[in-house]
């Protein structure tokens, strides 16, 4: 007698997979070449404070890491000459970076300003001499074709705000370097603060740590063959307002459990500290 808990054979499980599609189909989308994910622990990297928070540096006897934030990152793909299909990824990541300076025995001052971090990956993109042209509208202009493009891999970056390590202070020539360094920061970030930001002069520097988890990719626009069932067409009903009052909207709410007790650790998915890819 056949055991009707028995796994069946793959010939048997692929024959009954092909049933469910109708026939195979071909979409363009975007094909992942090459990707490495990185842990950057960043060392006594520059803080440039704005105007307001550098004087309140200048007085302070010591600074304590609040939080440090991501506001952008600027992305460049180049060729490597040497290497034919691979790719150099310049990436310059814009932290906003909170502390807050002691000065006495009162409450501390929250300080803020820009710290900047460069990194680099080399991956591979394959090869591509195809001319590209769209016929894509481009809003705000007249209804014109797109110019051609050259068809270089995509870079994608993916990253989260880092862990602000510490922070600390120096004196203006402490052996570090040049006295005053030369820095300019696009005005989109400059116009992230609230106030100018101090890149020379300063009495007194602040210094961060902070660490950096991101994963870096790169992508072609790709025709792929794949296996369709069917269109997507959603199921759930499009709800808009109704008659019922705050409290039944309320009651409708889950409570929410999780708020008021923490996960438990013994749950908690550690990855393999080994397969880092980015070298």
């Amino acid at each position: 007698m056949a055991d009707k808990n028995a796994v069946p054979p793959v010939a048997a499980i692929d024959r009954d997979i092909g049933r469910e599609f109708k026939e195979p189909c071909c979409i363009h989308t975007k094909k992942i070449y090459d990707a490495c994910r990185d842990k950057d622990c960043i060392e006594d990297i520059r803080v440039y404070l704005t105007r307001s928070s550098q004087c309140v540096v200048d007085r302070a006897i010591n600074v304590k890491c609040r939080t440090a934030e991501l506001i952008w990152c600027y992305i460049d793909v180049e060729p490597v000459s040497f290497n034919r299909g691979f790719y150099t990824v310049d990436v310059k990541y814009f932290y906003r970076v909170t502390a807050d300076a002691f000065t006495g025995m009162g409450r501390p001052t929250e300080v803020e300003g820009l710290a900047v971090f460069d990194k680099r990956a080399i991956l591979f993109g394959s090869e591509g001499n195809a001319k590209i042209f769209s016929s894509r509208t481009s809003l705000g202009s007249a209804d014109e074709q797109f110019m051609r493009q050259a068809n270089m891999p995509i870079a994608v970056v993916e990253v989260v705000d880092p862990i602000c390590l510490n922070v600390k202070l120096a004196e203006r020539c402490d052996g570090r370097g040049a006295c005053d360094t030369v820095f300019e920061a696009p005005e989109s970030i400059c116009n992230c603060f609230n106030d100018e930001l101090v890149v020379d002069g300063a009495e007194k520097r602040m210094y961060c740590t902070l660490g950096q988890f991101s994963m870096i990719r790169l992508e072609r626009d790709s025709q792929l063959l794949i296996s369709c069932k069917d269109f997507c067409m959603p199921e759930k009903e499009c709800i808009g307002s109704s008659d019922d009052t705050p409290c039944d909207l309320f009651k409708r709410i889950r409570f929410p459990v999780d708020e008021f007790f923490p996960p438990d650790g013994n749950h908690t998915k550690f990855s393999d500290p080994h397969k880092d890819c980015c070298k």
